[in-house]
């Protein structure tokens, strides 16, 4: 039988107190401190601590601090991708971000989600949907990408937009729900 933990990364329901899962908070919590206090080093200082937590950390990958994150351990940055002051991923499951992909501050991306039956929400339970965020991507300051969503390649997504479902291709997306506009 699976715990909880397991439950989480495989985006089952799950119990977010349960030991195992506290655990990893506590260790993201004491890595992200460390990370959010070296704001003076250098851009290698800085990639060698990222990989000490991330799952994958590309070359010349950059996240500005302060950063925020639930693990660390399920986020995946490919080569070249930056992300600017006072991002946020909630990482319960996999959140992908593809080569020479630009993020804008205060940027939101959550794999985090929680169940719509309001019984099920009462007994503490949530679950996790993948993001994945594809090549050459830019989006612009708060925006915020719900849990789910796909974006594609040479995509952009406008400041301030909350995307609610995928992005296509070469896309461009603004407002709140985003939608598409012309070039």
């Amino acid at each position: 039988m699976a715990n909880e933990l397991q439950r989480m990364l495989a985006g089952e329901l799950y119990h977010p107190g349960a030991s195992e899962i506290q655990a990893e908070q506590a260790a993201a919590r004491a890595w992200l401190a460390r990370y959010n206090t070296a704001a003076g080093r250098s851009p290698s200082e800085l990639h060698g601590l990222l990989a000490e937590r991330l799952g994958a950390v590309g070359e010349g990958a950059q996240i500005r601090p302060p950063f925020f994150c639930d693990y660390g351990f399920n986020i995946r940055l490919g080569a070249n991708v930056f992300l600017n002051f006072n991002c946020v991923i909630l990482d319960v499951v996999e959140v992908t971000i593809g080569d020479d992909t630009q993020i804008g501050p205060a940027v939101q991306i959550y794999a985090a989600d929680h169940p719509r039956d309001p019984a099920e929400r009462h007994k503490g339970l949530e679950f996790g949907r993948p993001v994945r965020i594809g090549r050459n991507v830019w989006i612009g300051g708060g925006a915020i990408l719900l849990p789910g969503v796909t974006v594609g390649d040479d995509a952009m997504i406008g400041a301030g937009a909350v995307v609610t479902r995928d992005v296509a291709p070469g896309a461009t997306v603004v407002g709140n729900p985003a939608r598409p506009v012309g070039r």
